[in-house]
């Protein structure tokens, strides 16, 4: 698996338009997407289909950020606390 992960991780940053902070704001996100930010240190953010919402896995990401955020996070979006790798490898997989 390690030996696929750099590949992984390439065609998933494409897939996800992954941009640096601040380059961008909400006017950017297509319909049908939200933008979320990922990192434990420093985020970076992705533009995600929303379907990836009601998704089990995602949804425990979700309430990750909420125990650890809760609904009022002072950077104003919606932040995961995960490495950006693991972040990349289920959004991979529920693209799959």
């Amino acid at each position: 698996m390690g030996i696929r992960l750099p590949c992984m991780i390439a065609h998933a940053k494409q897939v996800l338009k992954l941009q640096p902070l601040g380059t961008r704001n909400q006017s950017d996100v297509p319909k049908g997407h939200v933008a979320v930010y990922v990192g434990e240190m420093q985020r970076k953010r992705f533009l995600v289909p929303i379907t990836f919402l009601n998704h089990p896995s995602f949804q425990k990401l979700l309430l990750r950020a909420e125990e650890e955020y809760g609904f009022e996070h002072p950077m104003g979006g919606l932040t995961i606390p995960c490495r950006e790798e693991t972040f990349i490898d289920l959004t991979t997989q529920l693209r799959e």
